[in-house]
């Protein structure tokens, strides 16, 4: 799983507000998924009839290693709650369970040694510079299959745009993620026209 704690908001009142541009009397519009909701929902990218997908917001938390977060990155409206840190953890995660499959062995190995190697080093003003070295060389060591998990904050309208951007990508886990969203609450029916 690349996604976890799923929580999807405001499905309702942004399919009865999907119907306000053709309504004369807005008290008797409801949540029922027409066809035209449908049509909305499932239009081109960037011809702005899906904008009421904005207001279904998703909150989720997505572990993605480093590589597939630098890309994710290109997407400015991945909101970012918190997430974890190699800045303040790398010395204390339990690498041999931190890397994906891809990781060569040998460097989980080497992973191993530098992180002991800085735990070992005495936290005094003495050490100081030998801390801060080997502290660097752990953290920029470390490679783009190490897996951070971030609480994060979307809506429908943009994971169609990943959706559509990533589900044959060359990264498994975008697929994965893909994958996952076509679970969500209306997506397929809303956002894919199924």
């Amino acid at each position: 799983m690349v996604i976890d704690n799923i929580h999807v908001y405001g499905l309702e009142n942004a399919i009865r507000g999907s119907k306000f541009p053709m309504a004369t009397n807005i008290e008797k519009l409801n949540s029922d998924i027409t066809k035209t909701t449908i049509s909305l929902g499932s239009s081109p990218i960037g011809a702005a009839h899906d904008n009421f997908l904005n207001g279904i917001l998703v909150q989720f938390d997505l572990t993605f290693t480093v590589k597939a977060w630098t890309e994710a990155e290109r997407y400015h409206f991945f909101d970012f709650i918190s997430s974890q840190s190699t800045m303040h953890r790398i010395a204390k995660f339990d690498l041999d369970n931190q890397y994906i499959g891809y990781v060569d062995p040998e460097i989980i190995k080497i992973m191993n040694k530098l992180k002991d190697e800085y735990n070992s080093i005495p936290d005094d003003p003495e050490h100081l510079d030998e801390k801060k070295k080997a502290y660097l060389t752990l953290l920029y060591s470390n490679p783009c299959g190490f897996k951070l998990t971030a609480a994060m904050t979307t809506n429908y309208r943009q994971l169609k745009t990943i959706y559509h951007q990533r589900k044959n990508h060359r990264l498994p886990e975008w697929r994965e993620f893909c994958k996952q969203i076509e679970q969500l609450p209306k997506f397929k029916e809303l956002v894919l026209g199924e």
